[in-house]
């Protein structure tokens, strides 16, 4: 298999390089040289933004079975790409987001559930939402339903990861000492780590799928108590976890999601739009997810090879909560 990565230096689109490169495949990854290409693929330069940007991909004379593309600003950059590639490549697989379903999605939402409105495959960059289905549009107007995989992906954590979702819970655990856990510990998650969602990928690719894919895991495969427990564990277990109610939680100001990386309180719109996801179609077509331990454990041993040097992508807020507001509400006696 020939595979095409627009991108494939950071997280989801390195971890689908590695991928492909363990099953043999040939790899091309273009990409805007800012940071180094994976060992084993050819590199081609440029950037999609900037005018010509695409000259070098143009120029070059390969033909591919598969585009993988994670493109997540100006839906015009995909129109563009998308459009270049459409007699070059067999399949083109857009990594978007489970974003683009409309607000007051129904609980279990699966594939067929109302889509954002005003999304345009020629526009500029707007909002997350709009953008990604921007680029879903794009990307079927040029290959066709037929010949696309739309990958909508929820949370996604893992090795390589420049969000700072896992890394700081990690982090928080290392510290030490008394941690703010957001309850209820057996609060069911959906997430995808991005190895799992590299390997559906490839394999979505070689058995030349179509369509869109809800593609996190099974409601209940983690817990805010398994995830949390286990970044206790494997930072060397000097954290204690005092798990505190959502109420408490939200009366002290704090910001779910991005404060408190991961979590939002049951019952709200935003725990049904992140956590409540129906993926049978994706498990139906081989996706598997390795236990949360092992992704904990891997991302932990990746963070201490970086010498505490983490990624952060310059686009997206930084995760975490500042320790004198947990401090704070830790000292009014919450947490158990």
């Amino acid at each position: 298999m020939r595979l095409l990565m627009l991108g494939g230096t950071e997280f989801v689109g390195r971890a689908a390089v590695e991928a492909a490169l363990g099953r043999g495949w040939d790899v091309t990854v273009f990409h805007r040289g800012r940071h180094e290409a994976p060992p084993g693929v050819r590199s081609l330069l440029g950037d999609r933004t900037a005018p010509g940007g695409l000259a070098a991909l143009a120029d070059d004379p390969g033909e591919w079975d598969v585009v993988v593309d994670t493109w997540s600003a100006a839906p015009r950059a995909v129109r563009d790409t998308a459009r270049l590639l459409q007699g070059r490549a067999g399949r083109y697989v857009y990594v978007s987001s489970r974003s683009v379903y409309a607000w007051g999605r129904p609980a279990r939402f699966d594939e067929d559930a109302p889509l954002v409105e005003g999304a345009s495959a020629d526009a500029e960059q707007t909002d997350y939402p709009r953008d990604k289905r921007g680029g879903e549009l794009a990307v079927l107007d040029a290959f066709g339903a037929d010949r696309s995989v739309l990958v909508r992906a929820g949370l996604i954590l893992g090795p390589y990861e420049n969000i700072g979702r896992l890394p700081w819970w990690l982090g928080r655990m290392a510290r030490g000492g008394p941690v703010l856990a957001p309850g209820p510990r057996d609060l069911p998650l959906q997430y995808v780590d991005v190895r799992d969602l590299a390997e559906w990928i490839v394999l979505a690719a070689e058995r030349e799928l179509s369509g869109p894919y809800n593609l996190v895991s099974r409601q209940g495969h983690a817990t805010m108590g398994t995830l949390l427990d286990a970044c206790a564990r494997v930072t060397g277990g000097a954290a204690e976890l005092r798990w505190t109610e959502p109420g408490v939680i939200l009366e002290a100001g704090i910001e779910p999601w991005t404060e408190l990386p991961v979590w939002v309180p049951p019952g709200s719109d935003l725990y049904e739009a992140l956590h409540r996801a129906d993926v049978s179609r994706a498990v139906g077509d081989g996706l598997v997810c390795r236990p949360v331990e092992e992704t904990v454990a891997d991302t932990w041993r990746w963070l201490q090879d970086l010498g505490g040097v983490v990624p952060q992508r310059p686009d997206r807020p930084r995760s975490g909560l500042d320790p004198e507001v947990e401090a704070k509400v830790l000292a009014s006696g919450a947490g158990d």
